[in-house]
């Protein structure tokens, strides 16, 4: 069992266990020697003429969660993922997704796995030009053998969730990018899977529509509650979107965490200057800048419960904005207690330091 941020007990939908992927005819070979003489990846490629693609990697996924797997071209995020569905096959490691160890599934048991239970959406739409959007977003329940009324009215439940209802029986060349790449999130959720695998997804749209599409999935994913593996190499889009965030460079995970932890408490230098740019101020929360009720030396005196008060969630934007209008520290309560205070010089602290203060 994992725990969610909110604190709720959730399941691990996705299990990754040191998978390995390396490239090349002496594949087998390059890792063994990886594991004797802890070789470099320029090495491998010396050597054995053989490509790391994916270093040693150990993941859990959380039933329910948007996970982000995010790096720069060639870090290995996309390689990474395609084992999930198998579409790759780790030189070693283990994959359990559902309880199952899908590295032993036989042909027809991968055939039902990837149309029942698992579904991708790629960075290009991938839309098949002869069929109608209805056609296309029904096309794995036709796999499935389902009847035409069947599938078509399934089609037309999944168009109404993606917002384009009315568009069923246009073709794709008659879609704007935005409207195409809703039909293949639309294909990808009418076959109903557990997990959804999603390569860059938005990255060929322009800012103002990919925005849109970002803030629509999020709140369809908060309704559907798929577990989600998303690709990005943007850490706007990984911060906006993701519960958790995998970094990964040189085929390795650098640092998991929830965009909060990865911007105020980077593990190293690499993780430091990718969130360099990023702006805190949607993603510090109230319970990371509070002084906990137990540690107050008695400066206050006597917390009220008459000072205003936010939420542990509650994001740093908000909370200037109160301690502008208020003029004095912040309670941060849950349903049932004070958990702490917030004053004006520890948010201050925060915005000047970027960095959690202690």
């Amino acid at each position: 069992m994992a725990v969610h941020r909110d604190g709720d007990v959730a399941e691990v939908a996705i299990d990754i266990k040191n998978v390995w992927k390396v490239f090349g005819d002496r594949g087998t070979e390059a890792l063994a020697a990886i594991h004797k003489e802890n070789l470099s990846k320029q090495d491998v490629l010396e050597r054995f003429n053989a490509v790391v693609g994916v270093a040693d990697v150990s993941l859990n996924i959380r039933s329910g969660e948007i996970f982000c797997v995010m790096g720069l071209s060639g870090s290995g995020k996309s390689t990474l993922v395609r084992h999930i569905n198998r579409l790759l096959e780790p030189t070693s490691g283990r994959i359990v997704v559902g309880g199952r160890d899908i590295l032993q599934l036989s042909a027809q048991e991968l055939r039902n796995y990837r149309n029942q239970q698992i579904a991708m959406v790629f960075q290009n739409f991938a839309l098949l030009p002869h069929r109608s959007v209805l056609d296309n977003i029904a096309m794995p329940l036709e796999i499935r053998a389902l009847n035409k009324n069947e599938r078509l009215a399934r089609a037309e439940q999944v168009l109404e969730m993606v917002e384009l209802t009315g568009w069923g029986h246009k073709f794709a060349h008659e879609l704007s990018g935005g409207m195409q790449q809703r039909v293949g999130l639309a294909r990808a959720l009418a076959a109903d899977p557990d997990v959804l695998l999603m390569d860059e997804p938005f990255s060929a749209l322009d800012p103002l529509i990919r925005r849109q599409l970002q803030d629509e999935f999020i709140k369809l994913s908060a309704v559907m509650k798929k577990t989600t593996v998303f690709i990005t190499h943007d850490l706007d889009e990984a911060v906006r979107v993701g519960d958790r965030i995998a970094i990964m460079r040189d085929g390795k995970i650098i640092q998991v965490g929830t965009p909060e932890q990865i911007i105020t408490a980077p593990a190293d230098d690499y993780v430091t200057d990718f969130v360099a740019g990023i702006s805190r101020l949607k993603v510090v929360r109230a319970k990371s800048l509070m002084q906990p009720i137990a540690e107050l030396d008695g400066s206050f005196g006597p917390v009220s419960g008459d000072l205003p008060s936010v939420t542990e969630d509650e994001n740093l934007t908000n909370i200037i904005k109160i301690l502008v209008q208020t003029n004095g520290p912040l309670l941060v309560r849950n349903e049932k207690k004070t958990l702490g205070i917030i004053t004006s010089q520890r948010v201050l602290q925060t915005v000047v330091e970027g960095t959690e203060t202690s």
